[in-house]
């Protein structure tokens, strides 16, 4: 069956910030070499340029999609983060603009569930200070305030696909596991709910944070949650960078109340590998310190990059939308004669206009799937029978038609 709409070698791929040979390799293997492949992000002229007359476009965190890189691109068609979060994308733009977003949020979750537990060991351990008084020539051999995992409580706030994935781990090696969310989850194991965040701040010898980043989290770690924690305890943030309050964190360390922390992500980072970076909490003792890494595995980027990869191509060919962020949800067989992809406002009439458009040219539904989210609406059909090059044009003609596309 031949794609009429948009023949494989005229469709453009633009790769940037270096994302795994497998995001390459996916596309390659359907039949699509038309890929530009760039190992940094561009500031928002640069970007412009790059992605102008794009049709698919793979981002990591540092680009942003922002709504003026969104009106000088008419040919997008989506955009894929490779990596858990999309507050890089303006997605309100992207969704009036019928951008699918997607992302990969779950291909790393391993990844930094072990470094959890890898800091966690190195936290109760004073590995950190250990090792930098042996770098400095002091033996230090005792076992004083090194503790084992065994016996000890984890608390994770935020009990999603991370979350649960430390829980287990955990509990493997001895652990008990208290969880607090504001969704009501099946706990894992040997792991409880707690009813407050404050239930299990008290509780806890080690508490790791797992939540995404909005208003609800900024800061939702501050001086009082400190004060709150057991005395002794440690505190591992490797989410987002604004859930902790960093200049907070620094005093009760300093203090003494918190023994110690690994933390990951920060309120501002470096825009690039080989920047400076400067934080609070440089040279404190036992603080494990990493440049946002959680994720990074060679691992982790395999899997995000077929991953994100896969949804793309999904999209590109089927028109399924299962994972993305800004068309609603659609998961589709294989296709039939033609099929016929519409997203559009979400308001009545709009199915009845495309349904008359059809019957006016003859063809047969054999299929239709559709599905609203909010203001915007997505309709497939397979139909059966000659198209011609005019449908197109009066799809995306038809009131309330914010993108129209025939892909066979």
């Amino acid at each position: 069956m031949e794609l009429t709409s948009y023949p494989k070698d005229k469709i453009k791929i633009v790769l940037l910030e270096g994302l795994h040979q497998n995001s390459i390799d996916v596309f390659q293997k359907a039949g699509y070499f038309n890929i530009e492949y760039h190992t940094k992000a561009y500031p928002e002229a640069e970007l412009i340029e790059k992605i102008s007359d794009a049709h698919l476009v793979g981002i990591r965190s540092k680009t942003l999609i922002t709504q003026q890189v969104l009106a000088q691109a008419p040919r997008l068609l989506a955009v894929g983060c490779y990596c858990i979060g999309v507050n890089q994308v303006d997605l309100a733009t992207a969704t009036q603009n019928g951008v699918a977003v997607f992302n990969s949020p779950y291909s790393n979750t391993r990844s930094v569930a072990e470094l959890v537990i890898g800091e966690s060991i190195m936290l109760m351990r004073r590995i950190a200070h250990k090792n930098r008084e042996t770098h400095a020539g002091n033996w230090l051999k005792d076992a004083q305030n090194s503790y084992e995992l065994r016996g000890k409580t984890l608390g994770i706030i935020g009990y999603g696909h991370i979350g649960s994935q430390v829980s287990v781990l955990a509990e493997a090696l001895g652990m008990q596991i208290l969880f607090y969310d504001i969704e009501p989850k099946m706990p894992l194991g040997n792991a409880k709910a707690v009813d407050t965040l404050s239930e299990l701040l008290v509780n806890s010898h080690i508490v790791s944070l797992h939540v995404p980043e909005n208003e609800s989290t900024k800061n939702m770690i501050g001086k009082d949650e400190l004060a709150a924690m057991r005395a002794g305890s440690i505190l591992l943030n490797l989410s987002r960078g604004t859930v902790v309050d960093i200049e907070a964190l620094a005093e009760v360390l300093k203090s003494g109340h918190i023994a110690g922390a690994g933390v990951d992500v920060f309120p501002e980072e470096p825009e690039a590998k080989g920047d400076k970076f400067v934080s609070l909490l440089q040279g404190l003792d036992n603080v494990l310190l990493t440049p946002h890494i959680g994720g990074s595995t060679q691992e982790a980027q395999e899997n995000i990059g077929k991953d994100a990869s896969l949804k793309l191509l999904s999209y590109l060919e089927k028109g399924s939308t299962i994972g993305c962020h800004t068309i609603p949800e659609i998961s589709l067989p294989p296709q039939g004669s033609h099929r016929i992809l519409h997203i559009h406002r979400n308001t009545a009439g709009v199915l009845s206009g495309i349904n008359s458009l059809l019957s006016k040219y003859q063809l047969n539904i054999e299929a239709q799937y559709l599905q609203t989210r909010g203001e915007v609406g997505y309709v497939v059909m397979d139909v059966d029978g000659d198209i011609i090059k005019n449908i197109e044009q009066e799809l995306k003609h038809l009131p309330h038609t914010i993108r129209a596309r025939i892909l066979y």
